[in-house]
């Protein structure tokens, strides 16, 4: 540790040319004051033409702002809320991506890594980690020719995929708090959703959840249960507390057992500092967390996802509203197949059957440009305020008489007009 030669931000960025494809880390662990390095480079007139590519980040995001057309060109995995409106206006854009396969585009050189910029912990015996957002950035720091990384005390020692020190060309010194998120408190909605999700996950599931006010009530109906494992994508505040009481406990996991296995956390600064120097937690390339072979490998997962609009026949948008981007493909499609392929397993998509502005979020067909996330071949539970369906192994009109029981009472006429003229007089008579 006491060889490392620190050097600043201004001269870190200097290995950065024109044309220059960029990895950042990401969410919560952003290497900020390297960007901001760049953009005086950028507005010393220095570079141009420089491609950004991470998953969702927290903070500023000058890389996709009009005030750098030409200069800086944003390509992400996915869509976060600060790039969210220059992506829509064609300022940034975005690389649809199974987030498992997001470090096989740099490790197969599809997508080229000339410079890596992450934000790593204090280092310990001759390594550092990514803290809370392994995510690809193991993969860019393998494939691009300069690695810079900010070294920040804030950032937590998680163990799991770590970094040697010697793959690291430049150090940075900060000390700026790394992002945080508010605890969404869940709505009414929310916990008639979350009640109906807990009640399809039995004692001994290992799961799969994401980040907002409905995993946050979900987890809070699963008090009850015991022996709950966890292997995700990513986690909140939300399980914390089912995993300080011992229901996540990983006892009946058979890959990482006892082990709570994450590629990112997004939370507050006590979920941070959950994960430091934690040896049940196992922070790890997003490409081992999301792999369907080895989501599959553990007895019981039930992977618990959401959308943006179903259609009758269970297609699933959970990445954009019609044309707008929204997010992105993310891991639900990995977790989806993972959990299926599991012994005893389900897939979960969970939604509230209207938008806040009381817009149908069960459709007789998706809005037109929609993407969709989930095929509804691998559609399983559907799961909204009004009741849990399962749609795997039903016929397409059964699958409507099916969806159309948990849409919002308003809506069920129009749906079943819109149901009957599709596949006609014989729906009348279908039961389920």
């Amino acid at each position: 540790m006491n060889s490392i030669q620190y050097v600043t931000a201004d001269e870190a960025v200097r290995v950065v040319r024109s044309h220059d494809h960029i990895h950042l880390s990401g969410v919560a662990n952003v290497p900020h004051s390297l960007i901001a390095a760049l953009c005086r480079r950028a507005d010393a007139g220095e570079v141009t033409d420089l491609h950004f590519h991470h998953i969702h980040t927290e903070g500023p995001a000058p890389y996709s702002d009009p005030a750098y057309e030409g200069v800086f060109f944003e390509q992400g995995f996915f869509v976060g809320p600060n790039v969210r409106a220059n992506v829509n206006a064609g300022y940034a854009d975005y690389i649809p991506v199974h987030l498992e396969e997001s470090p096989t585009l740099y490790r197969s050189g599809i997508l080229p890594c000339q410079v890596a910029m992450v934000q790593v912990s204090e280092p310990e015996d001759g390594y550092v980690s990514l803290g809370t957002s392994v995510d690809c950035s193991v993969a860019a720091i393998e494939a691009a020719d300069h690695v810079i990384a900010v070294v920040n005390p804030h950032v937590p020692f998680a163990y799991g995929d770590l970094v040697p020190v010697s793959r690291i060309e430049a150090f940075v010194r900060d000390d700026a708090p790394l992002y945080t998120i508010p605890f969404a408190q869940p709505s009414a909605i929310d916990e008639a959703i979350g009640r109906n999700c807990a009640e399809l996950v039995p004692d001994g599931a290992c799961l799969q959840m994401g980040i907002g006010s409905l995993p946050n009530a979900i987890a809070s109906h699963l008090r009850g249960h015991k022996d709950l494992g966890l292997h995700t994508e990513l986690f909140s505040d939300g399980v914390l507390d089912l995993i300080r009481s011992g229901v996540v406990n990983g006892s009946r996991k058979t890959t990482d057992p006892g082990k709570v296995v994450a590629a990112f956390l997004l939370g507050s600064t006590e979920l941070y500092d959950f994960v430091d120097h934690n040896s049940d937690v196992l922070m790890k390339d997003i490409s081992y967390t999301n792999d369907p072979w080895i989501i599959s490998r553990n007895p019981g997962v039930v992977s618990i996802n959401f959308a943006t609009e179903v259609d009758l026949t269970g297609q699933i948008c959970a990445d954009s509203i019609g044309t707008r981007m929204y997010s992105g493909t993310g891991g639900q499609l990995d977790f989806v197949k993972g959990a299926r392929r599991s012994a005893g397993g389900k897939s979960i998509i969970a939604l509230p059957s209207r938008t806040r502005t009381g817009k149908n979020k069960i459709s007789p067909v998706l809005t037109p440009g929609a993407g969709v996330v989930t095929p509804r071949a691998d559609a399983q539970w559907i799961v909204t305020e009004y009741g849990a369906v399962n749609l795997y192994g039903r016929s397409l009109q059964e699958r409507a008489k099916l969806l159309t029981s948990i849409a919002h009472p308003d809506d069920r006429e129009m749906l079943e007009q819109a149901a009957f003229e599709r596949f006609g007089k014989h729906y009348l008579h279908l039961t389920v």
